[in-house]
């Protein structure tokens, strides 16, 4: 499958990190994309970030807190009758 790049700054980004890896262009973006998928896997998620922040800022959520509201609620604030009753 082929990959075509039009955009001038992606094209001299890869060229630049091919020069700066000694690499060709198809090795480049090999490994460009492996390093990025794995940045993003070892992210924190959104409940680590929550978290962090309420350390941060001295927040600690009650067992009354975690819990999940009642759809009727979400329905209300949405003004959406059609969800109620299935």
């Amino acid at each position: 499958m082929a990959l075509n790049i039009n955009n001038p700054e992606a094209d001299a980004l890869t060229r630049r990190f091919a020069q700066m890896a000694g690499v060709g262009i198809t090795d480049a973006v090999t490994i460009a994309m492996k390093e990025a998928i794995a940045r993003r896997r070892e992210a924190e998620s959104s409940l680590e970030t929550a978290e962090r922040i309420r350390r941060k800022y001295g927040i600690v959520l009650t067992d009354t807190a975690r819990q999940p509201l009642p759809r009727q609620v979400f329905d209300e604030m949405w003004g959406d009758d059609a969800g109620r009753g299935g």
